[in-house]
This record gives structure tokens, sequence and C-alpha cells, in this order.
């Protein structure tokens, strides 16, 4: 099988290994099967796909968006380094408010799927990073919400002393006083 699938310390979140076929051409690497994933759970149909580019430093999170709007997402590296971040937001988990983090890079060919009812965010490591997210649903600015990156509660620990973030995100509120329907 070109994928191994690796339950990370909250098992709902997945590290995704693609295994990479090297010769003298050059290389191939299968990205995404359904059949394949759906043996992992993930199963939900892709309906968006985003792409972001972003500079050393930069801190971008924590984000969700409220049912009936809420997305499953795959992440991907194309070029440079991040620290990936999932905190589970769902009242009822055994892991509410708990966090993962992974560092994902290109070249690795390593993804992570964070399934819906999860805040997600990033920060970036190399001089600039590209990725793509892969997402369950569409995005809904009216359904969009965020949570505070430095919420003391969840303790999440960035790779940054002085992160670059935005306005916007700086005016998140902690995960006790952030708008929920998980």
């Amino acid at each position: 099988m070109p994928f191994k699938f690796e339950k990370l310390e909250i098992e709902d979140v997945i590290l995704i290994k693609a295994q990479k076929f090297d010769d003298s051409r050059g290389f191939f690497a299968e990205l995404y099967h359904s059949a394949a994933f759906a043996e992992s759970s993930i199963v939900k149909p892709i309906k968006q796909i985003n792409f972001s580019k972003s500079s050393k430093g930069v801190l971008r999170g924590l984000h969700y968006q409220l049912n009936p709007f809420a997305q499953g997402k795959i992440i991907r590296v194309v070029r440079g380094e991040i620290f990936d971040v999932a905190v589970d937001i769902r009242k009822k988990s055994a892991t509410y408010g708990k966090w993962v983090g992974v560092t994902l890079k290109s070249g690795d060919f390593n993804m992570v799927y964070i399934p819906e009812g999860f805040a997600h965010g990033f920060e970036v490591l190399s001089d600039e990073a590209e990725f793509e997210y892969f997402c369950t649903e569409i995005y809904s600015p009216k359904c969009e919400r965020g949570i505070i990156y430095d919420d003391p509660k969840l303790n999440i620990l960035w790779k940054s002393k002085n992160p670059i973030i935005s306005q916007k995100d700086l005016q998140s509120p902690s995960l006790e006083f952030a708008e929920n329907n998980f």
C-alpha cells in the first residue's frame, strides 16, 4: 500500500505517510486514494482545496467552522516546513481542550488529517512555506470562528517566541469563550 496511517496522541488526528517511488527519471508519489483513506476512517469527500503561502514566523489560527459547515482537513506541505496543530474542541470528547502538533516539511510526503470538531493552526518554520489543505466542506464566512493561539489553558508549545499574527487572529477568544456547536 502506498500509504501508512498513524494515529497521533489524539487518535482521531492521523499522520499520513505517502510512499515516494524514486528512479533515474525522478519520482512518483500517490497523494490520495479514496479506498485506502477509507480503511483509516477518512471517508468524507473533498469539497474544496486551498493553497497557502506564508513567511517565516507567521502563525495562523486557531481556525474552525461551525456546523453545518465544519471542515475536516488533510494538510500537505508543498515547499518549506511548518508546525501544524490541531485542538480538540468537541465538548463531549475525552480529549476536549487537548492539542497535538506535528512538523510537516516538503520532501517527506507526510500529511496530517484533522477531522471536523478540531481547531487548526500552523506556524512557518522555514523562510517561506507553501501548503495545500484539502477540505471536506466549503468555506463559509458566517460559520468561521477562531480561538486565540496562546490560550493559557491550551498551553500549545509553539516554536516561535514572537510569531507574526493577524489582527483578526489576535482578537479570537479563548476556548472557554469561543462559540462552538460540537
